[in-house]
């Protein structure tokens, strides 16, 4: 068995042509880039597992930081590693808005200390190959920008847990990581953001609540935005079925939500 398994994810790759090289290689580490978020998951041999977007940094240093945090906490199933960008902020994972205040997702402040999370950033999250098999796989009728944050909610109700530790830090190859609480119609006009991916849109997001919590989240998501109310409706038949499967056999305790929740 493996320590690390290191899947990059981009619709744009083409696996026809080949595998980029790895920045670097050990016995220890699988690298797997592919744009299909499921394809090589049966394949996965490392106890902890990296998913990464192309413009995150994976590195050594990181990878050696993430044997530390991860020997630090062993009853911890997954972690949300901040991320520096070139220009010194820190993004982090995100924690659930109340359904009094819309539901959602809120990005944890740079300087949050040790604590659980509802989700990590959309561009990096690492996952322990036991949990990943307990939780299965992406939700591929999403945008990849969602994808993380269904896949945790649905590990939290097949019991795992996602730590945020202040000192478990990626870094950005580009500058153009957008932060989840990026507004839709700003992300389509800026290029930089376009550049490297989008963070999940309202669409996206209602229909994560909606798989997760059904109406209790979903509900007060539509109503402070609207336009996801079509969605909702087209959509429901297959929301219900994937909710089901999801939370038949839900080990996620109200005390644990309330921690995750803002």
């Amino acid at each position: 068995m493996r320590q690390f398994d290191v899947f990059v994810f981009d619709e744009n790759f083409d696996e026809s042509q080949g595998n980029p090289q790895p920045p670097f290689t050990d016995p220890e580490l699988g690298w797997f880039f592919t744009s299909d978020w499921n394809k090589h998951l049966n394949e996965i041999e490392g106890e902890w597992v990296v998913f990464a977007h192309p413009c995150i940094k994976i590195d050594r240093a990181f990878l050696n930081n993430v044997a530390e945090v991860t020997d630090s906490f062993p009853m911890v199933d997954a972690f949300a590693p901040r991320i520096r960008t070139n220009k010194g902020t820190f993004l982090g994972g995100y924690l659930l808005k109340p359904a009094s205040k819309g539901s959602g997702f809120v990005e944890i402040d740079e300087n949050a200390p040790l604590r659980y999370v509802a989700a990590p950033h959309p561009y990096l999250g690492i996952f322990s190959r036991r949990i990943i098999q307990r939780t299965g796989g992406f939700d591929t009728t999403l945008p990849e920008s969602a994808r993380l944050a269904d896949f945790t909610l649905r590990m939290m109700h097949a019991g795992g847990r996602m730590f945020s530790v202040p000192y478990l830090v990626a870094q950005t190859i580009a500058d153009n990581v957008a932060s989840e609480s990026t507004s839709e119609a700003n992300t389509k006009n800026d290029a930089n953001t376009i550049a490297c991916g989008i963070a999940p849109n309202l669409k996206a997001t209602a229909i994560i609540l909606s798989k997760a919590f059904g109406i209790e989240a979903s509900l007060p998501f539509a109503l402070h935005h609207p336009s996801v109310i079509p969605t909702l409706f087209r959509n429901r038949s297959i929301i219900k079925e994937k909710r089901k499967a999801a939370t038949l056999l839900s080990k996620l305790k109200a005390d644990f939500l309330k921690e995750v929740t803002l």
